[in-house]
């Protein structure tokens, strides 16, 4: 009843956000179309935030303003634009058909651009309010790997390279794609306070984003924002355990402090006063519930022990969720599970099970899994099949599976808050950003076409819902930003050489101007069938997309 209750409030906020958001973007391309207009002397007949029948409706001069019961869409009527209606000679000088071309031209263009505009502006705004970004800080840098040989340390808070300010992680990563190939020094700041000078390879690595113009980026293996959320893996023979701690629960803290990261666990214990009982305060999580609180206690007795004497460990290698019909099910996996081997190797991290399994290359019949279930150990052997998955990139990654689902999360990185105080300055960056997504979205349509970017990717208006629904919880700065991004793919999008599209009557207006006389009836009536045709095939594809994420939680 919960998981239903949730699934329509969620339901709710998500229409809610989406008519707010798509209302403005319409409200704002179709006013484009009507400024121009108006301004080429050409009469507008109605202007209607959205379609169907009108619930409010005003007339002022020859325009009758209108609001109409469906809110997503919009349209302004043009005396005069549909090719080949009868006007008279006295009508002709506020009639769209019979503008110049490139009146008609700029009043079609009018919509996409005020998109473009109005992204410019949006993208200022945010700037100006405050904009979250990753800190220069470092998440877990893993033992063995080239930015731990180097010298990072988890926590560092990098500041400068090679004498280069930085501010946020992305200066970093800037930074690195400028020096592949060389040494560059660090500059760093330890968690305790202390400053150290690291200097690192910067190797070249094949980008994995599909979506930019680069396709190598600087990299030191091992270096990330990413740290393990404070989440635990609890042995049934942890004292913990028996006072009702379980794996996958989240410690929010320890007596008076405050945890986020798994690997400040040890040192938050240590902290902590054992002359007394020690409150632990944790959630525990259920897919499709909301955290379930816990306060539990913990005797001052135990607590001397030690955080190893409390047997905590990190929960990725134990199994959260059994995928149904999956090879690990059929074989007998079970959530809950806490996987020791594969194929007769340790595994110390839920790396090493991927690696494990993705090489597998089925020149043996299954891989042998060892594993302890409520502390007995046994012992199972799967066989992997070959699935599709789709990676954070949008593409389609074909890889042997077995189906199970690790207890891992990540803490949020350490953000930063930046703003542009200066209205100037704050529109230029809206303008880069506008930019950067422009490119974005443009090579989102290469991308698809050429393979590099699954089918899958393309979304309809119940992804858009949902973009806007969850934005808009995060808060205005979150919910401006999808709607600018929004606002850039209707820019583009409308300016598609596609009938029916602001972008295919360019096409027409552009043919007209070159051959100094419009295209026949007949031909455009044509194109326009065939772009209708084709539009409502995307759309209804798009749904298709939106639906089966809907169902199926994944693709």
């Amino acid at each position: 009843m919960q998981t239903l209750i949730g699934f329509l409030q969620n339901g709710f906020i998500y229409f809610i956000a989406c008519v707010i958001l798509l209302g403005i973007l319409i409200f704002v391309h179709e006013l484009g179309h009507f400024l121009v207009a108006r301004w080429c002397n050409v009469r507008v007949e109605v202007f209607s935030l959205g379609f169907g029948r009108k619930i409010w409706k005003k007339q002022v001069g020859d325009t009758t303003y209108c609001v109409s019961v469906i809110p997503l869409g919009g349209y302004v009527k043009m005396f005069g634009d549909q090719p080949g209606s009868q006007v008279s000679e006295d009508d002709r000088k506020v009639s769209f058909t019979h503008k110049t071309v490139w009146q008609r031209i700029a009043i079609v263009l009018a919509g996409p651009l005020m998109n473009l505009f109005f992204a410019v502006l949006i993208f200022g705004i945010v700037a100006m309010i405050g904009m979250d970004q990753r800190a220069p800080v470092l998440g877990d840098v893993e033992a063995g790997t080239p930015a731990a040989i180097a010298g990072f340390q988890s926590g560092d808070r990098i500041v400068s390279i090679d004498g280069e300010k930085v501010g946020t992680y992305d200066d970093v990563a800037n930074l690195m794609d400028e020096n592949v190939g060389g040494s560059v020094r660090f500059t760093v700041t330890r968690q305790d306070g202390t400053p150290a000078e690291i200097k690192s390879n910067i190797v070249g690595k094949k980008n994995p984003n599909p979506l930019s113009m680069t396709s190598t980026i600087g990299d030191i293996d091992g270096m990330s924002t990413l740290s393990r959320a404070s989440m635990v893996g609890v042995p049934t023979d942890s004292p913990l355990h028996a006072i009702g701690l379980r794996t996958g629960d989240r410690i929010i803290s320890v007596g008076d402090i405050k945890v986020e990261k798994y690997r400040d666990l040890e040192s938050v214990f240590s902290k902590a006063d054992f002359s007394q009982p020690v409150s632990i305060v944790a959630e525990r999580y259920e897919e499709g519930k909301s955290p379930e609180p816990l306060n539990l206690t913990l005797t001052a007795a135990i607590a001397k022990r030690g955080f190893s004497g409390l047997r905590l460990e990190s929960p990725e290698l134990y199994l959260a969720k059994v995928m149904r019909g999956s090879p690990a099910e059929k074989a007998g996996l079970q959530a809950g599970d806490r996987l020791i081997t594969v194929d007769g190797k340790p595994v110390l991290k839920w790396t090493d099970v991927l690696k494990s399994v993705s090489s597998y290359d089925g020149k043996k019949e299954h891989l042998t899994f060892d594993l302890v279930r409520d502390g007995k150990a046994q012992t199972i052997q799967i066989t992997p099949q070959i699935t599709e998955q789709m990676t954070a990139y949008g593409s389609e990654d074909r890889r042997f599976t077995i189906g199970i689902v690790p207890w891992l999360a990540y803490a949020t990185p350490d953000l930063i808050t930046t703003r542009t105080l200066n209205p100037a300055m704050a529109l230029v960056k809206g303008a880069e950003q506008s930019w950067d997504f422009s490119v974005i979205t443009l090579l989102s349509f290469v991308r698809l076409f050429q393979g590099e970017i699954s089918h899958k990717t393309v979304g309809g208006l119940l992804s858009i819902g949902q973009a806007a629904g969850e934005t808009m919880k995060m808060g205005i700065s979150k919910f401006l930003t999808m709607m600018a991004i929004i606002s850039i793919n209707l820019f583009i999008l409308n300016l598609l050489p596609v009938p029916v599209l602001d972008g295919g009557h360019l096409v027409f207006y552009s043919i007209e101007a070159v051959k100094g006389s419009p295209l026949s009836l007949k031909k455009m009536e044509f194109a326009q069938q065939v772009g209708l045709v084709l539009l409502m095939g995307l759309m209804v594809f798009a749904l298709y997309n939106d639906v089966t994420r809907l169902i199926f939680g994944r693709m």
